[in-house]
């Protein structure tokens, strides 16, 4: 048998005329399916007759009505052969990339300007579609925007302003507890970068300087009383005053600069606060005696070690004292009452009862305790819920929370679901005002879930937690309330509360001081 009898391999639908007759003549170079265009990058002409910008052949140009054939733009014989040498550069796998590359780049560059622009409209739909699927979801409420019933002839805004001057405000305990706050998340810094921040009663300068470190400092400069927040620069390890060029060092609070005196005085010095960055915040610590940290904030992979990366955030500010929100978690008798509706049907307690949602309901079993010693600064919820459709419990969607509080303002809460995976929220709430909270919960899933699946469970956290603050922005604080046996949790939380208060806490003394700011 010879080379020559042989049978032909033959592909359907394709005759080896057909190929021929797309094919280049063997000579001419620049032209598909030749080897000297396989071998070298493409070279874009524009003269009449050379190749076009596209590589289409036989002068083709943008918009031509020319056809590759059926076997790829390459032919027949490009199929699968990497660029001479890629094996001496990189290796054949790398040479097979760089030559797929250089397949799609050239696809396109022919494509774009004579496809059907239907099939364009789809793609930029499918792509935009991948991107807000894999981005992190983020909702941000304003003050007024959730958490106040409307009024028919007023805004919202006005609505809320309405419902803050007319609430009593009850016998308020200290407006600023003592421990770890957050001030802003770390992506909102850079390097170099300065922020002013308002929390806590006080103004902080926060700054990253040129080694990467974060510092927090007071935002007034002692000299004359420049907010550095505000226009300051950051010079090394050092924040600059806008006004008059001060420079002082951001760990110690030293000036180390004054660009028009012969000396520095010793004396000369701002206040820096007690700092660390910690799961993507930036935390402060505040003390009403000035007493250094007495614990550290842990960070969540001490809670879930396994990588789980960031999905999303929520964003709300809440009319109401910072003790009643980690309170919440010792009230478990709420959790069968006012969460046991439907996500789906809304955060608006007026209309949440609608009968359309009947058959879908939430059942809740939890248990909060304080932790003892040496972590008495912590406290511990565990938390069983399922769900029915139609009365029927379907075990596949139960979930399983483990939240521990750490200190007045931070919440761990890890999440386990048996088919959903795991992941953990960080709730952190800062005291923008005596009366008003930014909380704020970043939810981290395990790599190996789709995105869509974390963002899914943080929006329905979020419709619930927009029921409590309904609750929240309209209730009295009541220093002495009206318990019963089921309720021993509400009072053991208070004691364990209490002690992040000092004798120095900040107090509001009256009714106008804590509404009208």
């Amino acid at each position: 048998m010879t080379l020559g009898s042989l049978p032909r391999p033959t592909i359907p639908g394709v005759s080896l005329a057909n190929l021929q007759s797309q094919m280049p003549p063997p000579g001419e170079t620049g032209r598909r399916g030749s080897l000297a265009f396989r071998n070298s990058p493409p070279k874009r002409r524009h003269s009449k007759g050379a190749q076009s910008p596209s590589g289409a052949p036989g002068g083709c140009t943008r918009g031509s009505n020319f056809q590759p054939n059926p076997l790829g733009w390459a032919g027949l014989g490009g199929v699968g052969l990497p660029p001479a040498g890629a094996h001496k550069r990189s290796g054949r796998a790398a040479g097979r990339s760089r030559w797929g590359a250089m397949a799609l780049r050239e696809w396109l560059l022919w494509a774009l300007p004579s496809a059907d622009p239907g099939a364009w409209i789809v793609l930029l739909g499918v792509l935009l579609l991948s991107w807000l699927a894999l981005r992190p979801l983020r909702l941000l409420r304003g003050p007024d925007e959730v958490g106040y019933a409307g009024e028919a002839g007023c805004s919202r805004a006005e609505a809320a302003r309405r419902a803050r001057r007319s609430r009593r405000i009850g016998q308020l305990p200290p407006v600023y507890p003592n421990g770890w706050f957050r001030l802003l998340d770390s992506a909102q810094l850079a390097r170099g970068e300065v922020r002013n921040v308002a929390a806590l009663g006080e103004q902080f300068a926060v700054f990253r300087n040129s080694d990467g470190k974060v510092c927090v400092v007071d935002a007034y400069c002692p000299h004359l009383g420049a907010n550095l927040g505000i226009g300051g620069q950051v010079v090394g390890s050092c924040i600059e005053c806008p006004f008059h060029g001060w420079q002082f060092d951001g760990e110690s609070g030293k000036c180390v600069r004054i660009p028009y005196a012969e000396k520095v005085p010793e004396f000369a010095k701002i206040k820096v606060w007690p700092s660390c960055e910690v799961s993507d915040m930036i935390l402060v610590w505040y003390h009403c005696d000035g007493i250094d940290p007495t614990w550290r904030v842990p960070d969540r992979e001490e809670f879930l070690p396994r990588p789980c990366p960031f999905r999303g955030l929520t964003e709300h500010f809440v009319n109401v004292h910072i003790e009643e929100i980690p309170e919440n978690g010792a009230d478990t008798a709420h959790l069968s009452f006012l969460h046991r509706h439907a996500f789906l049907s809304g955060a608006d307690l007026r209309y949440m009862h609608s009968p359309f949602w009947t058959f879908f309901r939430h059942h809740w079993q939890a248990d909060w305790h304080p932790d003892p010693e040496p972590n008495a600064h912590c406290s511990r919820l565990q938390l069983k819920h399922n769900i029915t459709l139609f009365g029927k419990h379907f075990s596949f969607m139960d979930l399983r929370v483990s939240a521990w509080q750490v200190g007045p303002s931070l919440v761990f809460l890890v999440l386990r679901f048996p088919l959903l995976g795991q992941g953990i929220i960080v709730q952190s709430v800062t005291p923008v005002q005596p009366l008003m909270q930014q909380v704020i919960h970043r939810i981290y899933f395990q790599k190996n879930v789709p995105a869509f699946i974390a963002k899914m469970v943080l929006r329905a956290e979020c419709s619930q937690f927009e029921r409590d603050v309904m609750i929240w922005n309209h209730k009295q604080y009541l220093s002495k309330p009206l318990l019963v046996k089921e309720d021993g949790a509400i009072q053991r939380h208070r004691r364990w509360f209490s002690q992040f208060y000092g004798e120095k806490s900040p107090k509001i003394t009256s009714q106008k001081e804590s509404l009208d700011w």
